[in-house]
């Protein structure tokens, strides 16, 4: 294969939760924490097929629907494109639209005369599929992308539908007369586009709300948004985090000081906070001398504790990653967000609610990833992490 560039699309971030204020956004991680651990679907797509889905099968799913944090990109479809506002999932693989802005059938628009059926957590899609050229970017143009139209969607508000970028048996049981439908990065594959099957995401940790303050890059990893060595780490073999991005890793409050002794856990882009096992959680408490607040339900600590406060290190797959005292709290200019105090500082750790052994001890979500560069390398079955120009940034 010729050399191909890695590209990249631009995406922005949103915190789902930020109406019902921190112990919503605590709720909605802790009860998809509760779908991790009993070992749950990441993304079950349950088939129409002419009945409707039971409540119970489509709420016991893990997927973008759950999470407390959401991304959000500029897809078009059709040529001349018409553009919409997809949610990211990296744990689904359908892509589709018309949950708001009606499908503009062009002439490269082709119905396959196939129904599509979707019913995630807490929402839905029904519709007819189409394959049309999908424009994630300049230089990521699809040519006949198997597409989702929906006439039917609910629990979307404020998008347009979904751009799944999971792996394509997720697909399976969802369009009519239909094995799989090739994902948005296998099409991209096959056509030569990008030259492998995995995702680099990258963030730019902000204190501002809702903005593009990210990117997802296809087919590789962009060395200009990290630095050093990127280092790759097998996915663990310990059920049931086996099923999801796991890792295995331990976790130090300074330098002696172990919290967490080597486990199973996720890496999980839907976690919006950093969630230990119980015992590893009251340990963190109990060194950095946090109360938990009665408002938000996070722990918090005094301007004079911040100042003592230690770095956490992560260790995973032999590398070690410092996890700054300024990327252990919440953004203060984002306080409001949370429903608490301006000035207040307020920890990121919270508690998985369950026992060290579980199998997944640990979920590092985006309050975590957003200060490394993460690959999810689907084809070597591997995570990637490395360092960013932001990885020790006091930007909260």
């Amino acid at each position: 294969m010729s050399h191909v560039v890695i590209r990249g699309i631009p995406f922005a971030t949103r915190l789902r939760a930020a109406k019902g204020g921190a112990k919503e956004l605590l709720e909605r991680d802790r009860a998809r924490a509760q779908k991790f651990l009993a070992g749950k679907s990441h993304h079950a797509f349950v088939a129409a097929k002419g009945k409707h889905a039971s409540s119970t099968g489509a709420g016991s799913s893990i997927d973008v629907t759950d999470s407390g944090v959401t991304y959000t990109t500029q897809v078009g479809v059709g040529s001349p494109a018409t553009d919409y506002t997809l949610l990211i999932d990296t744990g689904s693989s359908n892509t589709w639209i018309g949950a708001d802005l009606p499908y503009k059938p062009t002439g490269t628009s082709h119905s396959t005369g196939n129904t599509i059926n979707v019913s995630y957590g807490s929402g839905s899609m029904s519709g007819k599929e189409y394959t049309d050229t999908v424009t994630l970017g300049p230089d990521l143009v699809i040519q006949n992308q198997g597409i989702g139209v929906a006439s039917t969607a609910q629990g979307f508000q404020g998008v347009d539908g979904i751009l799944g970028v999971g792996p394509a048996d997720l697909t399976q049981g969802t369009v009519s007369n239909t094995t799989e439908v090739p994902t948005v990065t296998d099409n991209l594959y096959a056509q030569g586009t990008i030259s492998s099957n995995s995702l680099g995401i990258s963030y730019e940790p902000s204190s501002t709300a809702n903005v593009s303050n990210g990117e997802l890059t296809f087919g590789g990893t962009d060395s200009t948004k990290y630095t050093g060595t990127l280092n790759t780490v097998p996915l663990t073999t310990t059920s049931p985090a086996s099923a999801y991005w796991g890792i295995n890793q331990s976790v130090t409050y300074g330098t002696s000081q172990t919290i967490l002794k080597t486990t199973a856990g996720i890496v999980d882009t839907g976690t919006t906070l950093l969630l230990l096992a119980t015992e590893a959680y009251q340990a963190y408490q109990k060194a950095t001398g946090a109360v938990e607040d009665p408002t938000t339900g996070l722990l918090t600590i005094t301007s004079a504790q911040y100042a003592k406060l230690q770095s956490l290190y992560f260790h995973i797959g032999g590398v070690t990653y410092e996890f700054t005292p300024n990327a252990q709290i919440w953004p203060r200019g984002l306080n409001s967000t949370l429903g608490g105090n301006e000035g207040q500082i307020y920890l990121i750790t919270s508690d998985l609610g369950s026992n060290v052994g579980s199998g997944l001890d640990f979920i590092n979500g985006f309050g975590w990833i957003q200060r490394y560069y993460t690959l999810f390398d689907t084809g070597n079955k591997q995570l990637g992490l490395a360092t960013t120009a932001y990885t020790d940034a006091d930007t909260n």
